[in-house]
């Protein structure tokens, strides 16, 4: 338990002014993200005096970004006049801030621990004490946009040493990019605070550009929508490892994926060591769950459009809504087979395939799925679950781009950031952005949490393949 809790009520700075209620339509891609809170935790280097400072910053710091990322306050509502939902804020809302205390908590550890073990968050223990309480991530019905769940919340969890600062937010509300975004305008709205000075510009239009995803049809051309997806029942128990790639590494393995023939595909790092994981994955489930050498195994990616010059003409640069879509393999005309991903084909024939999925996420891929997710009545089935597909299945997302620490809340400049599961969800593989002050100086790379069956997860990290480029570093969450 915590030996102090403050608790505010934050508003909107300049909310006297508001209107009475505002709404902010969801957009089609919003119902595609999980339906579940997110709970981002932020580390932070800090000494013991700065506590009172910081909390100051923290407050003004949110108050401003409310102010801005508007979305973020209130709660998620059924449209009257439409059948989707909308963000709803309403003049006399606030969001919860809460500050907690564990120095005196024996089971928390120290930052200089923490940062000892690499941030891997097994060593956080129970991590739903460090969230707002009941926006812990999971699928659950409270999450549902008809139950009217509220959108945001942020706990500052002052540890030994540091600060464990946790920003929870509803899926709709933003994918990681749009959280990451609205996290470096809050550490520029901190800076300002701290240090008073002028807060960084605001576009509006990082919100608004929402409407050119939004559908509009009447309800009578709609018709009714998928079964929502379950957890796949063949799935067996898995704990989340924590690995690491060095940049010499990677070199090495984006060298070994890449074709002899220089007239072929080019090759990304991102498809090396993608394909490796996939092979190696492959290699020790296909025996655990008996799959035939003639299936063909799922590897799905979400793909930002935000990048690669994707939209025309661009969102906003600092957008914060939901942006993402789903390339998977099943879509290939020529799909690999569990034989072929797992020992057959070349290396280069696996990475090939995914950049040929990556590179299928055009303007116009993401103009046909928005017209067929228009005519879905209540889009509230349409949420992805990362544990419905199959075994053998990996569902990668790509978190380099989202790299914070470079941003100075004016208090420190984060050392990394981690997400808080209270469970393992099933076939995920996220790939974190290398961490500045990571141990390896200028040889850090991106970091890997890995969902893995427990009955191989001791062949897979012994595997001399894994070893040779890759680098254990803990647990995100370790079942029995």
């Amino acid at each position: 338990m915590p030996n102090k809790t403050e608790s505010y009520k934050l508003r909107p700075l300049g909310w006297e002014k508001d209107a009475d209620e505002e709404r902010i339509h969801t957009t089609s891609l919003d119902y595609l993200a999980a339906m579940t809170y997110n709970s981002y935790a932020i580390y932070f280097r800090l000494e013991d005096s700065e506590r009172p400072k910081v909390v100051e910053a923290l407050k003004a710091g949110l108050e401003r970004t409310l102010s801005q990322c508007r979305h973020l306050v209130g709660r998620l509502e059924k449209n009257d006049d439409d059948d989707d939902h909308s963000f709803v804020k309403r003049k006399d809302d606030t969001v919860d801030f809460l500050v907690e205390y564990w120095d005196d908590a024996p089971d928390v550890p120290s930052f200089d621990e923490l940062e000892q073990v690499h941030f891997a968050t097994k060593n956080l223990g129970d991590t739903v004490r460090f969230s707002t309480p009941g926006m812990e991530y999971g699928e659950k019905p409270e999450c549902h946009p008809d139950r009217k769940p509220v959108l945001s919340a942020f706990k500052a969890n002052f540890i030994r040493g540091g600060l464990l600062f946790v920003m929870n937010h509803h899926h709709y509300c933003q994918d990681i990019m749009g959280w990451v975004w609205s996290a470096r305008q809050l550490a520029g709205n901190c800076a300002a605070a701290m240090n008073g000075t002028a807060p960084p510009p605001w576009d509006p239009a990082a919100i608004t550009d929402g409407k050119r995803f939004t559908a509009n049809l009447a309800s009578a051309q709609k018709v009714d929508g998928p079964k929502p997806p379950e957890r796949h029942p063949d799935l067996k128990p898995a704990s989340s490892v924590l690995f690491h790639l060095p940049r010499s590494k990677a070199e090495e393995l984006k060298k070994l994926a890449m074709p002899t023939d220089p007239s072929k595909q080019w090759i990304s790092t991102y498809d090396a060591f993608t394909a490796l994981l996939w092979r190696l994955v492959t290699k020790h489930r296909r025996g655990l769950y008996g799959s035939r050498d003639e299936d063909a195994p799922l590897l799905a990616e979400a793909i930002n459009f935000r990048l690669a010059g994707r939209l025309s003409p661009p969102v906003a640069e600092k957008y914060q809504r939901n942006l993402f879509f789903a390339a998977a393999s099943a879509s290939l005309p020529e799909q690999l087979t569990t034989a072929q991903v797992a020992e057959t084909a070349p290396l280069y024939e696996l990475a090939a395939k995914i950049r040929t999925m990556t590179q299928s996420m055009t303007q116009p891929a993401l103009e046909a799925t928005l017209a067929q997710l228009a005519v879905v009545r209540d889009k509230t089935c349409l949420f992805t679950r990362v544990n419905s597909f199959p075994p053998l299945t990996i569902v990668t997302t790509d978190w380099r781009e989202a790299e914070l620490d470079s941003y100075d809340f004016g208090f420190g400049r984060p050392r990394a950031y981690r997400h808080l599961f209270p469970v393992v969800t099933e076939n995920l593989l996220l790939i974190f952005p290398r961490r500045a002050a990571g141990p390896l100086g200028e040889d850090e790379g991106p970091e890997f949490a890995l969902s893995l069956e427990n009955e191989i997860l001791d062949a897979f990290l012994k595997d001399p393949k894994f070893k040779k480029y890759f680098e254990f570093r803990g647990f995100e969450l370790e079942t029995k």
